[in-house]
């Protein structure tokens, strides 16, 4: 997979309007479909569910013709509430089935599950930053279900590579696979992978009945597992030039949105604090896609350390940031993120209790009213 994600802003919403809704619905599950790779925009604050939306339906589609590209766009807006409730690096719920192994599979982490699906999917996410939404699952199904490992681990492993990785996404559907955010498990056989990763393999572990699955015995390549330790590498320590005078915008990992406070004076700060990092590392190249995002903001300056000693050795005061639950000991004025429902706020334990109450929302909304 050759994927190249652009950092200037045009090029980003150039992709918004190369959207088609419809065919993105009939073939987003397989890994040649019209998926948008937006997602990598969305992760880092860069554009909002709404905005996508809003643009498309300017576009006069109506909901019910693109109800699977809403209800995708709506996923991502259920696991951020989430995580606004929710401690994430825990069991949302109890397991259906408790896994004690820990770490991940070390064949997992070379690629060479003998799963070739899985396998591809895994080295483009090394050389991409990127996998397809499927492959998520199938890789989270064969190292939870299948190797009967804890989601933990290795979901700080994919969650490291990703260029899109947010955490309460990434946390909420390894937690869906493995059956700590759903009911039941969730199982990939190699006909469902054949299928949606245009493979053609039979014979493997995989190649079985659902119903055998929750009997099998981890396949021995599958038995040797090790904790994924990662390296961060952050920019060193910058001066920060503040004119107290002015307001101080707060930009992070999670907000590099381009048109927030546009055209207003202001200090704008990317700060990149250390310990955030040390519990929700990332790699190299998601740093630099970050620093390359926030080039978007004229005069943006990096400030590495915490926020407490942004606010107690630089010369910034009237802050404001955007809120996320990864925001810890910020003060100031917070301001909310965008989202396609505003009102809908409080915790659904399933996406189908949040998604008919948006559905309520959007049909009374002045922009969707006749949707």
């Amino acid at each position: 997979m050759n994927l190249i994600f652009p950092t200037v802003y045009e090029a980003i919403i150039k992709k918004i309007d190369h959207i088609d809704p419809i065919q993105y619905g009939n073939s987003r599950n397989y890994i040649h479909g019209a998926v948008t790779y937006l997602s990598p925009y969305l992760s880092r604050g860069v554009i909002s569910t709404k905005q996508v939306l809003s643009s498309v339906l300017n576009k006069g589609y109506q909901i019910q013709q693109i109800d699977s590209f809403v209800k995708e766009l709506c996923w991502r807006d259920y696991f951020q509430r989430v995580g606004q409730y929710k401690d994430l690096s825990l069991d949302i719920r109890p397991s259906v089935d408790p896994t004690p192994k820990e770490g991940i599979p070390a064949q997992v982490l070379t690629a060479n599950t003998g799963i070739t699906g899985i396998d591809n999917a895994i080295h483009d996410l090394y050389l991409t930053g990127y996998m397809h939404n499927h492959c998520r699952m199938y890789t989270a199904s064969l190292v939870c279900n299948i190797a009967k490992t804890n989601w933990k681990n290795p979901s700080l492993w994919m969650y490291y590579h990703l260029l899109d990785g947010d955490w309460a996404s990434n946390a909420c559907s390894w937690q869906w696979v493995a059956g700590t955010n759903s009911s039941k498990k969730y199982y990939a056989n190699q006909e469902n992978i054949n299928k949606f990763t245009s493979t053609n393999q039979v014979g493997t572990y995989l190649d079985t009945s659902y119903e055998a699955f929750v009997q099998m015995e981890i396949p021995e390549s599958l038995l040797a597992t090790q904790n994924f330790e990662p390296a961060i590498h952050l920019p060193e320590h910058s001066f920060i030039e503040g004119d107290p005078v002015l307001p101080t915008f707060i930009y992070n990992y999670y907000n590099l949105d381009p048109m927030w406070h546009k055209g207003e004076k202001g200090n704008r700060i990317l700060l990149i604090e250390p310990e955030l990092f040390k519990q929700y590392p990332v790699n190299k190249k998601c740093i630099d896609f970050m620093i390359a995002l926030s080039k978007n903001m004229e005069g943006i300056q990096v400030y590495v350390g915490s926020f407490k000693s942004l606010v107690e050795n630089q010369t910034v005061k009237n802050i404001y940031y955007k809120e996320h639950p990864l925001n810890t000991g910020y003060v100031g004025t917070e301001e909310p993120r965008d989202w396609i429902a505003n009102n809908v706020t409080k915790y659904y334990p399933s996406f189908f209790g949040y998604w008919k109450d948006v559905q309520k929302q959007l049909s009374n909304q002045s922009g969707y009213a006749n949707q």
